[in-house]
């Protein structure tokens, strides 16, 4: 993906240009030519936290150096910085900088910052990520859905997982693939399920999804499922993709495949991440 780096800093000055303004998902993202699904994902993977996390800080860096040398009202500077009282922002402002808003205002004040990010892709190691590319007809999953926030999906969803065990769901529909599909940029669909035969029944409370035809990049991930799917998730969004010349993200979804049970040996167990691509 030829200046992957530039769409994302691009981004990030579309962010410091608008921190007094509304701030949409879908906006940033644009400024990267990627989904607001994927924009999130890899934003995280990069930088370690997430886009608002990212927003919050910075937000909340001006509005101390505001209080700190201006004569302006602190619900002023709640309001400037997107918050609706001068609660909130008191609650937030504190939690961040560890003092109050209006002992910030105090001479000596010790303040915290976030400086503006600047990204830039280096090149470590020889580390080997493999992969296929793999064209696979259209198909079905049936699954029980719940929707995520993205910026606690990573703690939420294996909680999803286990709930899921423990309420004997895979005896109703066996748990093959983890399936994300991005909803509305703020939050995204997830599903846990397996392929879904026309002929059969839905049993209550789950959902058919269509996963259209198309080309797959497939990442293998051996060893402890949750330790192999986070490593090599984090290779595919820093290493592989802007690395990636001949293809480009296709579809706002992506699947992680579960083809054999857990095993007693974890160094056994095998799955797989699927990302639909097309080719540029």
């Amino acid at each position: 993906m030829n200046g992957w780096a530039e769409g994302i800093q691009s981004a990030i000055e579309y962010i410091e240009d608008n921190l007094t303004q509304e701030l949409k998902i879908e906006d940033i993202a644009a400024k990267a030519y990627v989904s607001p699904f994927y924009f999130q994902k890899i934003f995280c993977v990069l930088c370690g936290f997430t886009v608002s996390e990212y927003i919050r800080s910075r937000r909340l860096t001006l509005a101390a150096q505001e209080l700190s040398c201006s004569d302006c009202r602190i619900v002023d500077i709640a309001v400037k910085y997107g918050y609706d009282s001068h609660d909130s922002f008191t609650r937030a402002f504190t939690k961040f900088h560890k003092i109050s808003p209006s002992a910030a205002r105090e001479r000596g004040a010790s303040l915290r910052a976030f400086a503006p990010l600047k990204i830039k892709l280096t090149l470590e190691g020889a580390n080997m990520l493999e992969y296929k590319i793999e064209e696979k007809l259209s198909f079905a999953v049936i699954g029980k859905m719940r929707k995520f926030n993205t910026d606690t999906s990573y703690e939420e969803i294996p909680k999803f997982w286990d709930e899921y065990a423990q309420s004997g769901g895979h005896d109703i529909v066996p748990g093959m693939y983890g399936l994300c599909w991005d909803g509305d940029g703020k939050e995204f669909e997830y599903y846990i399920g397996c392929n879904y035969l026309p002929y059969k029944e839905i049993p209550e409370g789950y959902v058919a999804k269509v996963i259209p035809a198309g080309t797959w990049a497939v990442f293998p991930c051996r060893g402890p499922i949750v330790e192999s799917l986070q490593s090599v998730n984090t290779q595919i969004w820093s290493e592989w993709l802007p690395n990636l010349r001949d293809y480009k993200l296709a579809g706002n979804y992506n699947l992680e495949v579960y083809l054999t049970p857990p095993k007693e040996n974890p160094m056994d167990n095998y799955c797989e991440i699927w990302v639909p691509v097309a080719k540029v």
